[in-house]
């Protein structure tokens, strides 16, 4: 097959360079590659971001990034993108009817979904689609400090009803689709993947900078990822030690809002030496941190899929999680880990002790954890999965005209 990726805003180029890309960036990179190697051809676009991206990138073998001119070639905010995705859509409805026609294309993000159904309904094109995160479910953590446009929801719940299939996440999503009034009848599910080549149980770790336990919280420095309550949860722990690795590079931690907000609660708890921010760890250096790690620590409030889990599982580490959005498909509760109410360091407390307290059942957490990592979550198998939901779209759109001739 020959693929369409449109991805608006986040290009897979981004996690090749050491930049501080979110999780759909990686999604888009493994994804396209894992498909390639079945021997597809994938066209991933996003938009030109920078005047020096020059039109086509060939990313690896099978793979082409296409930088698409709609907006000023600069970075914006990602709120601010929709206005453009008219322009988006126009630009590859034209370069989809002068050039190689794609069998399918698969976009990410909700204004991804708009500029796709937009060029596809002109060429005649199945769209599966994937949201990675929902409107409705930030405006309900977030209220009035969302940002996103208003009609966001509205456009996303359309967008369930215009797409051929929707690839979801996790098991969560497609609930919150179905509390949104969206026919969820052509929905699959889907998970995020996990490199077992680079994240695994054996290889080089971080020393250890005490004696003290360590529990370990990676991802992006931004409130809702619930990093607050594992610093709470240090005031009761006082043998361990929390790395939080992510947000901008060490030396730019001070200038962060939420790096200084983290660090002042330290200090109000009196556990500020016992919590160490590394800044941002470049990906390939994530495995030697989780495997340093007594437990994983994964608290956001909410959380589309959540990667770190994933990974960390792969590592063979035991995971204490929120129980929301995708922790809730990728944590085998009592088995690879523990999962807690969001925004309850209680509870989190709770969960970290026993499995402090018990190294035995640490390993056999941790050998549960990578087996269900290696049978669920590798990119072979989502990709293999993914193909599947690309073939039933395509076969959706031939069948009333079979059925016409017929």
């Amino acid at each position: 097959m020959r693929i369409a990726m449109v991805s608006e805003h986040a290009s897979p180029l981004a996690t090749l360079g050491g930049v501080d890309a979110g999780g759909q960036n990686v999604h888009v990179a493994a994804l396209a590659t894992a498909l390639a190697g079945r021997g597809h051809l994938v066209d991933v676009y996003t938009r030109r971001d920078g005047w020096e991206l020059p039109p086509r990138v060939r990313m690896t073998d099978g793979v082409d990034v296409l930088h698409v001119p709609a907006g000023p070639p600069r970075p914006l905010p990602k709120d601010d993108l929709p206005a453009f995705m008219p322009d988006f859509g126009r630009w590859l409805a034209r370069a989809w009817q002068t050039g190689p026609r794609p069998d399918v294309v698969h976009s990410h993000f909700w204004m991804s979904g708009l500029a796709a159904i937009q060029a596809a309904g002109v060429v005649g094109l199945p769209v599966v689609h994937t949201f990675h995160a929902l409107g409705s479910v930030k405006r309900r953590h977030q209220g009035d400090q969302d940002t996103s446009p208003p009609d966001r929801i509205d456009l996303e719940r359309s967008l369930v009803a215009d797409v051929d299939l929707v690839v979801s996440t996790c098991r969560d999503e497609v609930d919150e689709l179905a509390r949104m009034g969206a026919d969820v009848e052509h929905t699959r599910v889907v998970p995020c993947g996990v490199d077992l080549d680079l994240f695994t149980p054996k290889g080089p770790a971080w020393k250890a900078g005490s004696r003290r336990r360590r529990l370990v919280s990676v991802g992006r420095l931004v409130e809702r990822k619930g990093v607050e309550v594992a610093v709470e949860a240090l005031a009761s722990l006082p043998d361990a030690e929390l790395i939080v690795a992510g947000g901008p590079a060490a030396e730019e931690l001070g200038y962060d809002p939420e790096a200084r907000r983290l660090s002042a609660r330290a200090e109000e708890l009196g556990v500020a030496e016992r919590l160490r921010l590394v800044g941002r760890v470049e990906h390939r250096d994530v495995p030697a941190l989780l495997r340093s790690a007594d437990v994983v620590v994964a608290t956001p409030w909410y959380e589309p899929f959540g990667i770190v889990p994933v990974e960390a599982m792969a590592c063979g580490r035991p995971v204490v999680g929120s129980a929301v959005g995708g922790l809730l498909d990728t944590v085998d509760d009592g088995v690879t880990g523990f999962l807690v109410p969001p925004r309850d360091s209680a509870a989190l407390v709770a969960a970290v002790c026993r499995l402090l307290d018990d190294r035995r059942m640490r390993a056999r957490f941790g050998r549960a954890a990578r087996l269900r990592a290696v049978s669920r979550f590798g990119w072979s198998r989502v990709a293999r999965d993914t193909e599947s939901a690309y073939l039933e779209a395509i076969s959706s759109r031939q069948m009333p005209a079979a059925r016409k001739a017929v």
